[in-house]
C-alpha cells in the first residue's frame, strides 16, 4: 500500500506504509471466530472478523481495520467481550502486537538511519538534511539491552530524609566530616607543639651566644 502524503520526507518512512496482511493459512486467522446465533444483515460474520484481524495486524490501527470492514468500533469492543468470542478477543491482541513489533521496529530503523527533514524557502523544498534522535536511541538501548545500558544504582530522585539509602550515606558523611575535622584539630596541635620545640631549642640556642652569661660564668 502506497503512501498518499503530498510531502516527499513523509514517503520515505516506513511509518506511513502498511505491512502486508497475513497469509489466508496465517496462524493469527486460525482462531475460532464468534458465532451469531441469529444472523442480521450486518452482523459481524466470522469472515469479517477474520479480515478486521488480518488488517488489524497489518496496521496496528482498530479504527483503520474497523473501517475496512465497516463496522462500528461499539459493535467491535462489544462482540470482543461476548461469550464465545475469546478467540477473536486473542486474535485481536495478537494482532495489536504484531502492529506494536511493526513501531519498534521502525522506531530502530529511525534511530540507526535518521530522520529526512525539509529545508523550505519560499514554500517549496530546496533541500533536505538528516536528523538523528539520540534520545530514542538510548531509549531502545535500554529496553532492548537493558543488563548493559540500565542502571542498577538507586534513583537519587527518590533519597529523601528516611529512606535507608539516604540514613546510609548521611552517617557516611558525618563519620567523613568528624574524622576530617580531628585531622585538622591534630595537625594544629603539632603545629603548636613544633613551634613550642623549635622556640625552646631558639632560646637554648641564644643564651649559648649570650656574652654576658659567659662573663659571669
Amino acid at each position: 500500500m502506497g503512501c498518499a502524503s503530498p510531502r516527499p520526507w513523509k514517503r520515505t518512512s516506513r511509518t506511513a506504509f502498511a505491512d502486508l496482511p497475513p497469509e489466508p493459512d496465517d496462524p493469527l486467522l486460525g482462531f475460532a471466530p464468534y458465532l451469531h446465533r441469529m444472523p442480521r444483515r450486518n452482523s459481524i460474520t466470522p469472515d469479517r472478523q477474520r479480515e478486521f484481524i488480518a488488517v488489524l495486524a497489518a496496521t496496528g490501527i482498530v479504527t483503520q481495520a474497523a473501517r475496512r470492514i465497516g463496522a462500528s468500533l461499539e459493535a467491535l469492543y462489544r462482540l470482543r467481550h461476548q461469550p464465545g468470542a475469546e478467540g477473536f478477543a486473542a486474535a485481536w491482541e495478537a494482532a495489536i502486537d504484531r502492529g506494536i513489533a511493526r513501531l519498534e521496529d521502525c522506531a530502530l530503523e529511525r534511530a540507526l538511519t535518521g530522520e529526512e527533514r525539509p529545508v523550505v524557502r519560499g514554500g517549496e523544498v530546496v533541500a533536505t538534511w538528516r536528523r538523528y534522535d539520540t534520545a530514542l536511541l538510548l531509549f531502545l538501548l535500554r529496553q532492548r539491552r537493558a543488563q548493559r545500558w540500565t542502571t542498577t544504582a538507586p534513583h537519587f530522585a527518590v533519597l529523601r530524609p528516611g529512606h535507608p539509602v539516604y540514613e546510609r550515606l548521611r552517617a557516611e558523611w558525618a563519620l567523613g566530616d568528624a574524622e576530617d575535622q580531628q585531622a585538622v584539630y591534630d595537625s594544629i596541635d603539632a603545629m603548636i607543639d613544633q613551634m613550642r620545640l623549635n622556640s625552646i631549642a631558639n632560646a637554648a640556642l641564644l643564651a649559648e651566644d649570650d656574652p654576658e652569661e659567659e662573663e659571669d660564668a
